[in-house]
């Protein structure tokens, strides 16, 4: 087949603005991301414009425009055609078997609650449309490369008309409405309210049937926000997408007689691709001996055996077979790219990392390329020598290292060597890998917490200080140590900072009190890091006494920047006196140092040390080591005193529409009013200012990178605290950010606890620098992740943990060989929880392929929708959201073209054709659209973005595979008699029933929504109370219950609280209540509130954007 480029439709074929890649506008087009200006497309003939067809009419048929080009040989002829035989229907998941007909389906009607005045045959149309659509593997008719066998083509069959009768819950039918008339943001139309629901016996009262939840005027919905009063109006006028080709409404904002349903179960289904894969690799032994091979997915739990090539634990990647050369790859836009997880938790059933010493030589290393030794370098002449696997430069073999071979070249020791047979492992490190090669010390945690009036007041520094005596026993330690070796110190500030000196050899612990926060300093010499077993009685005298201490404060205000340089000061190497002149400074000096006598306050004083240095007569200078560290810092507040690092409150929603927003208009690329109100892009380009921090927050993350202090970042707003400022030190410096919402004592604090407890004692690595080599052909271009970078190769983190993930991109800069593949080997140096410098190692192989097939056939579409995330929300600092979007559905539209034109059987154009591995693309890509960074939406809070935003940036692939698309579990199916979890099923309304009780988790949030006529043999065994009626959502937890069903559910829970970073605040969610405004934002396949589309209309969408590229 050959390989040539497709030949476009207008406008697709032109360059646009924006459209290249994710960088400023008027950047140069990069292939591995949108295009490139020298692609296989060809330019658009004079005249020839963009058919603007609306969302619900058929993909175009007949013949081909004019001057549009067809293709020769496997040529897709325009117009209807006939297909040869209908290939087998992809098949959904059936509903649970014990879901029932008995149960009520709560599900949509089949009529519109808004009229509309589109004929009644577009829904017919829509239809008829999806009924030639074809998701295929690889057809009869091409020839896969590799040997390997053809796949199953897979095709949309007609859909199913379901019943138009539908149930109507008991309920009275939807009032008929005037057309809302429409708004002007993002294309949707504006809701009228209806009447408060009444309410009987505290069981709502009668309510449209399958009501679609709207946004109140001066609410912000939105998740982690306290619920309002709402009133709940019909189903949702349909919304246009936001996207290139928006549309006038789906199939639901048509009206008149009975119209077909497309049937929801006739598309892919992630839930059916993800039973299939644990259906076929799950509980499995996967082996990684062999180059190339795609690995089960993140959701299936198998045994991994690691034999050569990195663990898909470390290391995933976009797909196992990389193109041949650069001009493939720009064919096939797909992008090259793997996301690597060093430090990812390994089972109990799985073998740990080896650690290989090799003395004062250190590890073997080519004298060129410097990469690691590995299982890619191959043993020539006796083994006297190597060839390295990623420069080809031959070496000689160190005489230490050196062993013979065996009768097919391979070292004796072979299997003796990690460094030989694995593709994991670490190494340690000499002196020449260490800080002015002085061996590192262990690293510290301080612990600083805000003691202003709120935080007092609220339990919340009691709360803390009560948890750190218990926690501070747990801290992490090597497994061969004992005792961990990590020393721990405590501030605490408001308008001041407060240093507490908590040496073994005190009596009480001492405060010494700074208040000069624009030139901070740490007045403490000795006694403020130590180890928490020698100073036990000291650290649980100054965490019971703080809450004391601070008791009587009314001070409101705070300082932020000033806190973190004070903690990375403190892990810097300093000179400083001796100890015993500092003994006797304090002893002698001043006795007011005792927490129960008062401070000393060293700026107003600065005389006092001098004074004593001299009466001291015992000045000796000494150089304390460096140490690494994490600062756990406890905030609340937008910090608006007068100090370095201030933030003003820049949340201001008056300002959209306003001249101070229209300085933004030259972002936008040429012809963006065409698309989108202006209203709507202005906010978009307000929100990417509002993304960049303000104030010196930048220059301070690369001080603290420089110094190895991390900062973890623990939030307690309850209104605009600037996450995009405050959060930039912990996402550059590879910290954690949490945020706690108007964080309530009662309802919050197990959540919050859970979050600290896991964080402290969470494995990880310090000082760490990351570098990817590659074979040649081919190099690492972009990052994207919890880190920074001071040049173009080197990955800075102060810390790294099991959770965070760096996504790394690749270019060509030659052609591959098919023979050697591409290999990738990733090396990070770092220092251990217990002081010793380490080098960890993941190497990894994978083909590469002159046929496009292979490289479809190979993908990872979890792996896929990592890089897209993290690639568009690194893209949102510098470009409007509206061309963000575009990007990312211009993208999609170019790879699944790319493939039905070059791999798939020649077919209609008016079938869509997905590759297998890719045939759930287009959900997940909807859930990265619709998700509240990328909504163009001003009800949605700034600092939720800019909170998902970095959390995001640091997830791995199991992790943003479940936040864009929840696991949803019917709890009411439990068996009982059995260990197993009931199988998941679609995120849609339609999926849940009246009768039913469904669990929803995606590693944020935690939802259990109990249908209207859930049985009352359930609400006893989970509430112990008698009736729906009587069941709190105000708890956050379920009670502590001694039958089947309440154990088998809270064994549920805590395995799925386990398996991520962040707890997840359960949230009880009854039908037609209030809260359930929440809940829907999650079920990802159905439209939302904030106007993003359901799953069908947005296949619908890709199919057209299809067609029109190859039309």
């Amino acid at each position: 087949m050959s390989q040539q480029g497709y030949v476009a439709a207008p406008p697709y074929s032109q360059s646009q603005p924006g459209i290249g890649g994710f960088g400023p506008p008027n950047s140069p087009i990069h292939y591995g991301h949108y295009g490139d200006p020298n692609s296989s497309y060809s330019a658009p003939q004079p005249g020839v414009s963009k058919s603007a067809v609306p969302f619900g009419s058929p993909a175009p048929v007949g013949p081909p425009p004019p001057g549009a080009q067809q293709f020769s040989q496997a040529s897709f002829q325009n117009g209807s055609g006939t297909p040869g035989p209908q290939p087998h229907r992809f098949q959904g998941p059936s509903p649970p078997s014990n879901t029932g007909p008995s149960y009520r389906p709560y599900s949509h009607q089949s009529q519109a609650a808004f009229p509309n005045t589109a004929p009644a045959s577009s829904t017919a149309q829509l239809a008829d449309q999806l009924n030639s659509m074809q998701i295929n593997s690889y057809g009869p008719g091409t020839a896969p490369s590799s040997g390997a066998s053809p796949g199953h083509p897979v095709a949309f069959q007609g859909p199913r008309v379901l019943p138009s009768a539908q149930q109507q819950m008991g309920l009275p039918p939807a009032p008929q409405l005037p057309p809302p008339p429409a708004n002007s943001v993002n294309g949707l139309c504006a809701q009228p309210a209806l009447p408060p629901m009444a309410r009987q016996g505290g069981i709502p009262g009668p309510v449209p049937p399958n009501p679609n939840l709207q946004h109140l005027p001066g609410q912000p919905p939105g998740p982690g926000y306290h619920p309002q009063q709402a009133n709940y109006g019909p189903q949702m006028a349909a919304s246009q997408l936001s996207y290139p080709g928006a549309f006038p409404g789906g199939p639901a904002q048509l009206s008149g007689p009975p119209q077909k349903k497309l049937d929801p179960d006739s598309i892919p289904s992630p839930i059916q691709v993800i039973e299939n894969d644990k259906a076929a690799r799950g509980g499995q032994i996967y082996a990684t001996n062999t180059r190339g091979q795609v690995p089960p997915l993140v959701t299936t739990n198998c045994v991994i055996q690691d034999q050569g090539h990195a663990s898909p634990r470390y290391i995933r990647c976009t797909t196992y077979c990389f193109p041949l050369t650069s001009d493939m790859a720009k064919q096939a836009r797909i992008p090259l790219a793997a996301v690597i997880q060093p430090f990812a938790a390994v089972p109990p059933n799985e073998t740990p990392l080896y650690l290989v010493n090799h003395g004062e030589t250190g590890p073997v290393r080519c004298n060129r390329c410097k990469a690691y030794m590995c299982p890619f370098m191959q043993f020539i002449e006796g083994g006297r020598r190597y060839q390295c696997g990623f420069c080809n430069c031959i070496n000689d073999v160190p005489p230490f290292f050196f062993q013979h071979l065996d009768h097919v070249g391979r070292r004796i020791d072979h299997y003796e060597r990690p460094e030989l047979s694995l593709g994991s492992y670490e190494y340690v490190a000499t002196l020449d890998y260490c800080r002015d090669k002085k061996p590192p010390k262990p690293p510290a945690f301080i612990f600083m917490i805000d003691v202003s009036y709120r935080n007092i007041k609220s339990g919340l520094v009691k709360l803390i200080c009560d948890e750190l005596k218990i926690l501070l026993d747990k801290l992490p330690r090597e497994e061969q140590e004992e005792s961990s070796a990590i020393r721990v110190g405590f501030v605490t500030y408001n308008k001041v900072l407060h240093f507490f000196n908590v040496k073994s050899s005190l009596a009480q612990p001492q405060m010494m009190v700074v208040t000069d926060v624009a030139e901070v300093f740490v007045p403490l010499l000795d006694g403020f890091l130590v180890d928490f077993e020698e100073s036990r009685s000291v650290v649980t005298n100054l965490l019971d006494q703080i809450p004391e201490l601070f008791a009587d404060t009314n001070e409101s205000e705070t300082i932020f920047a000033p806190v973190i340089q004070a903690g990375m000061e403190a892990l810097k190497v300093r000179t400083f006196l001796s100890v015993r002149e500092v003994e006797y400074f304090v002893n002698v000096v001043s006795s007011a140092l005792c927490l129960h006598g008062g401070s000393v306050d060293f700026n107003v004083e600065p005389a006092i040390g001098v004074e004593f240095n001299k009466r001291a007569n015992v000045v000796s200078l000494e150089q304390a080591a460096e140490c690494a560290g994490k600062l756990f810092i406890f905030h609340s507040s937008l910090p608006t005193a007068e100090a370095p690092g201030k933030l003003k409150n820049r949340d201001d929603k008056k300002l959209l529409n306003t001249d101070k927003e229209k300085v933004f208009s030259a972002l936008s690329e040429e012809g963006t009013a065409s698309y989108i109100a202006e209203s709507v892009w202005l906010y978009d380009a307000s929100v990417l200012t509002l993304f960049q921090p303000q104030g010196n927050y930048e220059a301070l993350a690369k001080d603290c990178v420089t110094s190895g202090c991390c900062v973890n970042l623990f939030l307690f707003p309850n209104q605009y605290i600037d996450v995009a400022s405050m959060g930039l030190v912990t996402m550059y410096t590879g910290g954690t950010l949490y945020k706690y919402n108007n964080f309530q004592l009662d309802t919050d604090s197990s959540q919050f606890l859970s979050d600290l407890r896991k964080d402290v004692q969470k494995k990880m690595g310090f000082d760490a620098t990351m570098r990817v080599r590659t074979s040649t052909g081919f190099r690492a271009t972009d990052f994207f992740g919890a880190m920074y970078m001071n040049n173009t190769t080197d990955v800075e983190m102060a810390a790294v943990d099991c959770d965070k993930a760096v996504t790394v991109e690749f270019k060509h800069d030659d052609k591959l060989n098919e023979d050697t593949g591409a290999l990738i080997q990733c090396a990070v140096l770092y220092t251990s929880m217990g002081g010793q410098r380490r080098i960890r190692i993941h190497n990894i192989g994978l083909n590469c392929s002159s046929q496009l097939a292979d490289v479809y056939r190979t993908c990872e579409t979890d792996a896929l929708i990592n890089f897209f995330a993290k690639s568009a929300f690194k893209a949102v600092l510098n470009q409007p959201l509206k061309t963000v979007r575009d990007i990312l559905m211009n993208q999609t539209a170019h790879m699944l073209a790319c493939y039905k034109k070059n791999c798939a059987s020649p077919a209609a154009v008016s079938q869509l054709i997905l590759p297998d591995t890719m045939k759930v693309l287009p959900v997940y890509m909807n859930c990265l659209l619709k998700s509240c960074v990328l909504a163009g939406r001003p009800e949605i809070p700034t600092d939720e973005r800019a909170f998902q935003r970095q959390l995001v940036m640091a997830m791995g692939v199991a992790d943003t595979q479940l936040f864009f698309y929840p696991l949803l579990l019917p709890i009411h199916s439990l068996d009982l008699k059995s260990d197993a979890v009931p199988a998941a099923i679609r995120c849609s309304e339609e999926r849940l029933s009246e009768g039913g009780a469904f669990l929803l988790a995606n590693g944020l949030s935690m939802f259990l929504w109990l249908g209207a006529s859930v049985s009352p043999e359930l609400i006893q065994g989970l509430f112990n109370v008698p009736s729906f009626a009587h069941i709190s959502t105000e708890a956050t937890s379920l009670p502590d219950l001694d039958n089947p069903f309440s154990k088998k559910l809270k064994h549920i829970l805590a395995q799925i609280q386990s398996q991520k970073p962040y707890t997840m605040k359960l949230m009880i969610v009854k039908q037609r209540e209030q809260p359930e405004m929440l809940f829907r934002q999650f079920l990802v396949e159905d439209k939302n509130i904030y106007g993003g589309a359901s799953y069908v209309d947005f296949l619908v969408c890709i199919h057209k954007e299809i067609s029109q590229l190859l039309s």
